[in-house]
């Protein structure tokens, strides 16, 4: 293929997942900013479904055109897993970061400026849980931004890339975010994306813990497209062995 074809077939799928990834920060994190905290379950599940229901829309509108990832750690994932070729996956991953930048400053427009925080993600601190309260330190922030990418990334994989779940795939997708960010929203924000994390981050200048809103959910996405490709073979070995007697001539 020539680095023209390339470039044209490549276009529409950097701006699916630029435009996308903008949709996603605008509502998303505007939401984040409008719902603002300490507003309960209710507000959690206003944000979570926020995220998740952009997911959905955007997956099902630019799923055909470019899988859809409007996440780094997806991308990265997907390019773990083989599924995707390493300089469309840089293409991507410039698109969302450029498109989260884009989104967030016209939060920043729409909203007078960062004083709502733009929906920053940050760790909880005396976020009171039952009797106690609880202060999420970056150890425990890595972790919970990691398992709920992997959560991501593996239904990502399973359904969109492996083609199960037909053309529900989004909406898996966009149900994930929202069960990740009802759990996860009040201990660390729930970014589990690099670039809803870092486009508010860049706008407000407000770059507390980036380190770990960008590796964690990276972490989390190798590890996803690790566990799918294992999966895989295992699955191949055991429909090849169970395949192998009927092969076999008879005596």
């Amino acid at each position: 293929m020539s680095n023209s074809a390339m470039s044209n077939s490549l276009a529409p799928k950097l701006l699916a997942e630029f435009i996308g990834t903008f949709a996603f920060v605008f509502i998303g994190a505007g939401a984040a900013a409008v719902v603002g905290d300490g507003v309960g379950l209710p507000g959690i599940a206003a944000v979570a479904f926020a995220h998740g229901l952009t997911i959905m829309v955007f997956a099902f509108a630019y799923g055909p055109v470019s899988g859809g990832h409007m996440n780094p750690a997806v991308t990265i994932g997907v390019l773990a897993a083989g599924a995707m070729r390493a300089g469309e996956a840089a293409g991507y991953i410039v698109s969302q970061l450029v498109g989260a930048v884009i989104g967030a400053l016209l939060l920043w427009a729409v909203l007078g400026g960062a004083a709502t925080g733009l929906g920053v993600p940050a760790l909880a601190h005396d976020l009171a849980l039952g009797a106690t309260t609880v202060t999420v330190t970056p150890a425990a922030g890595f972790v919970i931004e990691a398992v709920l990418a992997f959560f991501l990334v593996t239904v990502v994989l399973s359904t969109a890339v492996a083609g199960r779940a037909g053309n529900l795939a989004p909406l898996a997708i966009g149900m994930t975010l929202t069960l990740n960010i009802i759990m996860g929203g009040p201990l660390t924000g729930a970014a589990f994306n690099p670039a809803r994390a870092l486009g508010p981050m860049i706008v407000t200048g407000n770059l507390s813990d980036a380190w770990l809103y960008v590796a964690a959910p990276i972490v989390g996405a190798i590890v996803a497209a690790i566990v799918h490709t294992a999966l895989a073979r295992l699955a191949q070995q055991r429909t090849a062995a169970t395949a192998a007697p009927a092969s076999t001539p008879a005596e």
